[in-house]
């Protein structure tokens, strides 16, 4: 009777170490996560790159939208 419990405890553990990832994959995925966090702490650290810019705006009233060529419509007609 002991046979047959430690034979069904040694079948669940392989099973569980067949399920279970490689280690090497584990490590790799540490040290993503890792590197990730490290970078969004020194991005958080180091603030915006550009202080004042604002989201893009789809509106055509001159608010630096995606439509707004500024100064540029000067140098499209060849007037110079």
């Amino acid at each position: 009777m002991d046979e047959s419990r430690q034979s069904s405890s040694g079948a669940v553990g392989a099973v569980l170490r067949k399920a279970a990832p490689p280690p090497a994959l584990c490590g790799y995925l540490l040290l993503l996560a890792l590197i990730f966090t490290v970078s969004y702490a020194v991005g958080v650290g180091a603030g915006p790159v550009a202080p004042g810019m604002h989201g893009t705006s789809t509106s055509g009233d001159g608010s630096g939208g995606p439509d707004d060529t500024g100064d540029m419509d000067d140098m499209q007609g060849g007037h110079g």
